[in-house]
């Protein structure tokens, strides 16, 4: 036999069993799908995170927003500071209260109520955020924003709103101040 023929034989061969061969076919299977799995495990992820820490932040916009809405912070001459102190108390987990900015403003009416898009360009602005609880019968809107940072941007899923990979997480509590004893 002539060593070509013998060559190509085994090549043939080898081809063969290769074929045949499945051993490492789950790994290149695996390796074909990961990235995809991967990249929707930690969107998942990132998504329930956001809901999560949303969650948290409405709890907590409600919870302190009862304290003006009965009167107690009106009458306990709650400052802004006081007031997010009170407010940082009802948070649990995932948020970090120092970066949690707070807007409460009175109007006199539900028609009268403005609230504006705080984002601009790009970032949260808090210019013409204030504490202004009212008073008894007032209609007062209690707004918090977080920034909560996006964790996995580049895997094609980026819900972010803000610049720098972050999503702004909004609760509002509107409603009208009952009528309590003003004790001042």
């Amino acid at each position: 036999m002539s060593l070509p023929r013998r060559a190509f034989e085994m090549f043939a061969f080898r081809a063969r069993r290769f074929r045949r061969d499945r051993k490492a076919s789950a790994a290149v299977e695996f390796a074909m799908i990961a990235p995809v799995f991967f990249g929707l495990l930690f969107a998942i992820l990132d998504v329930a995170m956001i809901f999560f820490a949303g969650q948290t932040l409405e709890t907590a916009t409600q919870m302190s927003a009862r304290l003006i809405l009965t009167g107690q912070a009106q009458n306990g001459n709650y400052t802004a500071t006081q007031f997010k102190t009170d407010f940082c108390g009802y948070i649990v987990a995932l948020i970090s209260c120092p970066n949690v900015y707070l807007d409460v403003e009175s109007y006199s009416s539900f028609t009268n109520v403005t609230i504006s898009n705080p984002i601009s360009s790009g970032t949260l602005s808090t210019t013409g955020f204030g504490y202004n609880p009212g008073s008894s019968g007032d209609v007062v809107v209690v707004r918090a924003y977080y920034q909560w940072p996006i964790f996995v941007p580049t895997l094609g899923f980026n819900p972010s709103n803000l610049s720098g990979n972050k999503y702004l997480l909004t609760a509002t509590a509107a409603f009208r101040n009952e009528p309590y004893a003003n004790s001042n």
